[in-house]
């Protein structure tokens, strides 16, 4: 329920009471632990179908394989593969600088054309992230085109150049808001961002692009980040020479976890607050609910609906080269989350992107509606997106690992205290700024208080690493090397488990 909206308040007449839909989630997780089986719904444009059960006990299962995995990102070995057939080395697409040279980017396009066309695409589309997207479908923008051509006697030819690649032109009067662009400047401009990887789902590739104004103003979400990205690399790299290191650059890593409900379709077809706003607005709160958090880390049932559903989208990201590998139950009544691999800033940022159109685009094939809005429901959690953040040198060495940055960085044990005062320096510096970064008003109801996002942007270092601080204050310089904690389970047989310095702390962005 929305700040302000009583708990009493029963919705309107064309919608199910939220104490009904809710309740009705709550059973289906309560009928679910108890092993009783609910046929998964189907839903067309005129009816609602149950399907029957399949018995599934003397199937034999196909052996498990990881044959296909990104076949429909053009990146790493699959790439390789497509360039070298042009003339073009291993490697290629990794470094972004293949677009400045107009010879290459034909060679790519060509490249990527074969690639395409195999794989059963015929169109293209620069691909972006305008302003204001929160509430449209996939968070993007795209045109789409058939990459091809007609001759003279009007036969079409398969045609994609590197000028088509480099760069795209639309209508950009609407971005971020008709009301707020004259009608005189209303040029956008694409580009590629080749740090990002291009995809194909359906009969169309992606590419990932920057989206900009007449002016050179930026349109979209990407273009901050590409030039935050730039500034850390070439600061990083400032800082580490006046302390007696040559390095390129430095680089962001982050992995987002991707929290959601899964309503079933016709709970959902009641709820007209959940159709247009992605969250309710009205209804009574029901008798049950996370008190118990029985739903969280709780088996996934696999002769629910839900769990072919999650199956089916990690398939869709692993085509496209996310490395979508977790999959569980979280705290409230129907709600799960997705975990990747961590990886670049911008490529993490473009996956996560699309995992949730796939998440909205499979639901619906097994009775269900995808809610990502950070606070669907009153008196239960919301769903987060945990972001998972580092920082490494271009050579690989980690900022944050004490041990692994003073072995690569020749044994200078001044480099992390430094690196972790100047992370601390910048909390207390720009911590408003942080702050606005990440606060909305669903995002700040999702938990409440200070935890996830915090009221109050803070820096935990633990006991440890602040006497450690202290002490290099003070001049006493040396590797920082925290001890571990032997948890001994009592078990003989049992491995020791080993604890870090510190507990997990909740509280602070940065324990």
């Amino acid at each position: 329920m929305g700040c302000g909206a009583s708990k009493n308040i029963v919705d309107t007449k064309r919608g199910m009471p939220l104490a009904e839909m809710h309740a009705g989630i709550v059973g289906a997780a309560v009928t679910e632990s108890a092993g009783l089986v609910s046929q998964p719904i189907s839903d067309s444009a005129a009816h609602l179908q149950v399907k029957k059960p399949v018995l599934t006990e003397n199937v034999k299962a196909a052996p498990a394989s990881l044959e296909g995995y990104a076949a429909h990102a053009f990146w790493g070995a699959v790439a390789d593969k497509y360039c070298e057939r042009h003339g073009l080395p291993a490697g290629t697409m990794k470094d972004p600088y293949w677009v400045k040279d107009a010879e290459k980017a034909d060679k790519v396009a060509a490249a990527i054309l074969d690639w395409a066309t195999e794989h059963g695409a015929s169109t293209y589309c620069h691909w972006f992230q305008p302003m204001c997207a929160q509430g449209r479908h996939g968070m993007s923008g795209q045109v789409q085109l058939g990459m091809f051509e007609f001759d003279k006697d009007n036969c079409p030819k398969w045609d994609l150049e590197g000028k088509h690649l480099l760069q795209g032109e639309t209508d950009g009067s609407s971005f971020p808001n008709g009301g707020l662009r004259a009608t005189h400047t209303a040029g956008g401009y694409l580009t590629i961002d080749p740090s990002s990887q291009i995809w194909l789902r359906g009969d169309s590739i992606f590419i990932p692009a920057c989206f900009v104004s007449y002016e050179g103003k930026s349109l979209d979400e990407k273009v901050p980040l590409l030039r935050a990205e730039q500034a850390l690399s070439r600061e990083g790299a400032r800082l580490f020479k006046l302390l007696g290191h040559e390095i390129e650059g430095l680089f962001t890593n982050i992995g987002l976890e991707q929290e959601l409900f899964f309503v079933p379709t016709d709970a959902y077809y009641k709820r007209p607050d959940l159709q247009m706003c992605g969250r309710t607005v009205l209804g009574k709160a029901p008798a049950l609910d996370q008190e118990g958090c029985t739903h969280y880390m709780a088996p996934i049932n696999t002769q629910k609906s839900v769990f072919n559903c999650m199956k089916e989208i990690q398939e869709e990201c692993y085509k496209v080269g996310i490395p979508l590998k977790t999959r569980h139950r979280e705290v409230a009544p129907n709600q799960y989350e997705f975990a990747p691999c961590f990886g670049p800033v911008q490529q993490q940022i473009d996956q996560n992107l699309v995992a949730m159109q796939i998440c909205e685009e499979v639901a619906p094939k097994y009775g269900l509606r995808t809610i990502l809005q950070e606070k669907p429901f009153q008196g239960v959690n919301g769903s987060g997106k945990h972001n998972n953040w580092s920082i490494s040198t271009k050579c690989g060495a980690q900022l944050l690992n004490p041990g692994d940055l003073t072995k690569k960085m020749k044994g200078d044990a001044k480099l992390f205290p430094i690196v972790m005062a100047a992370i601390v320096s910048a909390v207390d510096a720009y911590g408003d700024l942080m702050r606005m970064s990440i606060s909305c008003p669903g995002n700040d109801f999702r938990l409440g208080a200070m935890e996830a996002p915090p009221a109050v942007m803070s820096a935990y270092l633990g006991k440890q690493m602040t006497e450690f601080l202290e002490k290099f204050m003070n001049g006493e310089v040396k590797e920082y090397k925290p001890t571990t904690t032997d948890i001994d389970l009592g078990v003989p047989f049992t491995p020791t488990v080993v604890a870090p310095s510190e507990d997990r702390n909740r509280t602070s962005p940065f324990p």
